[in-house]
């Protein structure tokens, strides 16, 4: 069994502009969670004692809106520097001279325990520890315009990464000495200034720094996920009217679907689908058929309400099948038209989307021509949690 870490603190800078990144990045969703959560909830359930979470200013609304419902956490307002934004948090934080603490980037937020674990344990061999992976590509030089001018020897080159650990007392020592016309790399490289031993520890691939809109797709790709199947079912009886709406379509017919909304019976079908993937219940909890609000609603609202759901949870939609269960009106010549409706409304790829129809060979209720039914089957994949 693991020891349990010594008492430790944290600061997480997430006090940056993120303009590479197309906008301030640490309040971006990441998997259904601000990317700043991800950090602050790994350090917390580490056993972090104090975390504070360095925002520019006018930001502390976003931070309390991206860690709402967490305890153990405060904001505080940084500088136009790192340095000046660190330096903040170490203020805010104060405490006994030997306390750990660790010093980490929102916009890292596969933080682990494991990299925690080992940061604090090379205190005890060392001033300060960061977190680090070899480099492993071939380096070069190169002139302005593109030229190759030499190759760089990569044996003794480290990719550091943070969260970089220190005791309190190092870490503010490091700062008072550092020159105030000079901006730090990172903290590190101040203790390092004032004479400290810094530790490499074994860093983690999964630790890797949003810093271009690309990087959210490659994080996105590395969250762990559980694929959940939903079904639907739903059954509206024909009454006198002149057009049905089937699958998002309006369709002329000679008779028209009764329903308290538009009556789309393949769109509440795949509604139901959906929601029960991810376990919230059904359409009537949602929309409930006594409240006239929904008369003669537009079925895509319910079916964008359940895929807002999944993707406000991190999750995305892989596809959808629905059957409709009919003898008219004909489903084949309307079939294409109804997947793209479906496609546009998921906003999911047009393979991932399947309509097919079928009849009851002149049996049930269906065959009578009482009503038409319809069956779905949605598959989500949702972050693990």
């Amino acid at each position: 069994m693991n020891s349990p870490l010594p008492a430790f603190a944290a600061v997480v800078v997430a006090a940056g502009s993120g303009t590479r990144a197309g906008g301030a990045k640490q309040w971006r969703l990441l998997g259904g969670k601000p990317v700043v959560r991800w950090s602050v909830e790994a350090l917390l359930k580490a056993g972090a004692q104090d975390v504070v979470v360095v925002v520019s200013a006018g930001s502390e609304a976003e931070a309390a809106e991206a860690l709402h419902g967490l305890t153990g956490w405060r904001a505080v307002t940084g500088g136009a520097a790192r340095t000046d934004s660190v330096k903040a948090g170490l203020t805010a934080l104060g405490g006994p001279d030997d306390r750990p603490v660790l010093v980490h980037d929102a916009a890292r937020p596969f933080l682990s325990a494991a990299v925690i674990a080992r940061c604090i344990a090379a205190l005890d061999q060392a001033d300060g520890a960061l977190p680090a992976l070899p480099v492993a590509d071939s380096l070069r030089r190169a002139s302005p315009d593109g030229i190759v001018s030499g190759a760089v020897e990569r044996e003794a080159l480290w990719r550091a990464q943070t969260p970089q650990a220190f005791s309190l007392k190092t870490l503010t020592d490091a700062f008072a000495a550092w020159p105030a016309d000079e901006t730090a790399t990172d903290e590190a490289t101040m203790v390092e200034r004032a004479g400290g031993r810094v530790k490499i520890v074994e860093g983690d691939a999964r630790l890797m720094k949003l810093t271009y809109p690309e990087d959210f797709a490659m994080a996105e790709a590395l969250i762990p996920r559980t694929v959940r199947i939903g079904q639907g079912y739903d059954v509206h009886r024909w009454g006198p009217g002149q057009w049905v709406w089937l699958c998002g379509l309006e369709i002329p017919h000679d008779q028209t679907l009764i329903g308290h909304s538009d009556a789309d019976a393949g769109l509440h079908a795949l509604t139901d689908a959906i929601l029960g993937a991810i376990g919230e219940g059904d359409i009537g909890d949602h929309f409930p058929p006594t409240d006239d609000k929904w008369k003669g609603a537009p079925s895509d609202l319910f079916l964008k309400h359940a895929a807002g759901l999944v993707t406000a949870r991190g999750g995305r939609i892989s596809n959808v099948d629905v059957t409709l269960i009919c003898e008219r009106p004909k489903v084949k010549p309307h079939r294409q038209a109804m997947r793209e409706r479906l496609a546009e409304i998921l906003d999911i790829p047009l393979d991932a989307v399947s309509v097919k129809a079928t009849t009851s060979e002149g049996l049930g209720f269906t065959g009578r021509g009482e009503g038409l039914a319809a069956q779905a089957v949605a598959t989500v994949e949702l972050p693990s949690r």
